[in-house]
């Protein structure tokens, strides 16, 4: 599944309806801004500031406060003018953001709001090639170096070392390393709290018909893994042009599968106390559905819980309704969890966050 700019099916108005929204029994969800065009990854800062990069407005919004209704209070424009900056992490009082071929920081934003810093570029020259996939979600590992994807620039294409891989860097952009090879195209990854694992979700190809291969949930475990593509999709599955060449043995196959062009996009791990302690430890992912299945799939909020053997289970659905049919609305991008135990959930065709909270009633 790409996870691209094609226009998905979506209704006449795409704005937040958080009434048309499903959650279990005891949580709610409400709008926290519907003033965020395009938002896709967020980060939070020390000071509670939620930070918000887009996908095609070029912009990166700061919200901060919250109103008696759960509302940001204020949205602020810090940054504007750059390519897809899709990715924001923060770090020491600094913003890094991503753009297709290079790294910016805004320094100290969180004092500077109102009269943001010009960006300070601090990585230059990523791998980029015209075609899909150059946008870049982005985060601190607990190695405080950057974590950076380098997409593969097309549907199915063999590009060597090139691209289809994670990358990482120190602070300063320097010292650049190759992670993990293999990954088409991920757009959400974060380590696991105790094993430090890294886990990422990663979209499968495109054009082999509505029910394969699968997108993947994968565990790196060791810097240097492969994951298989192009050669192989979801861990078992040749692909018909480039399989010949390596057999699916030869990859670390995915951890969970979760099912065919649902775009998995932005996860997190829940650390949180306000949910029910079921949700502890789990991972949350946002399926941003798909674009070109003849039924669609994905356009929700999954829970991933890990048996007792540490390895996940089933996704469960914990937010639903963003389509109606075959009419979606909302696609959710990225999940981020607050301080408070609450989560904030991104919507890049609605241009709104909206905040998951659970009370039991």
């Amino acid at each position: 599944m790409i996870a691209s700019m094609a226009a998905a099916p979506s209704s006449a108005l795409a704005e937040p309806e958080a009434g048309k929204l499903t959650v279990p029994p005891g949580f709610h969800i409400a709008v926290y801004s519907d003033q965020v065009p395009s938002a896709r990854e967020m980060a939070v800062g020390d000071d509670g500031t939620v930070y918000v990069g887009s996908m095609s407005a070029g912009k990166v919004y700061a919200l901060s406060g919250m109103d008696a209704n759960g509302r940001a209070r204020s949205v602020r424009v810090i940054a504007r003018g750059l390519r897809q900056p899709v990715g924001v992490a923060f770090r020491n009082g600094d913003l890094y953001i991503s753009d297709t071929t290079r790294i910016v920081v805004l320094r100290d934003i969180g004092h500077h709001l109102d009269t943001p810093p010009k960006p300070e570029i601090v990585a230059d020259g990523l791998p980029y090639r015209a075609g899909d996939h150059s946008w870049k979600f982005i985060a601190f590992g607990p190695d405080d170096r950057l974590y950076v994807p380098i997409g593969a620039p097309c549907n199915i294409c063999d590009v060597g070392h090139a691209f289809g891989k994670l990358i990482s860097m120190k602070p300063d952009g320097t010292d650049r390393r190759d992670e993990a090879w293999g990954i088409r195209n991920t757009v959400g990854f974060t380590w696991q709290p105790g094993t430090q694992n890294l886990w990422f979700t990663d979209n499968g190809r495109d054009m082999l018909g509505d029910d394969i291969p699968s997108d993947e949930l994968n565990e790196r475990t060791a810097p240097g893994q492969s994951f298989g593509y192009p050669y192989c999709h979801q861990g078992d599955l040749p692909d018909p042009q480039f399989g010949r060449q390596h057999t699916c043995s030869e990859f670390v196959p995915p951890a969970l599968k979760l099912g065919a062009h649902v775009a998995a996009l932005g996860l997190r791990f829940y650390e949180g106390s306000m949910f029910p302690p079921s949700y502890h430890g789990n991972i949350l992912i946002a399926e941003h559905g798909s674009w070109n299945r003849s039924e669609l799939s994905g356009y929700q909020v999954v829970s991933v819980h890990f048996g007792a053997d540490g390895h996940p289970e089933k996704p469960e659905v914990l937010v639903s309704g963003f389509r109606e049919d075959q009419d979606a609305w909302g696609r959710p991008a990225d999940v981020q969890p607050l301080p408070d135990g609450s989560v904030l959930i991104s919507d890049d065709t609605a241009d709104a966050i909206y905040r998951l909270t659970y009370n039991g009633k």
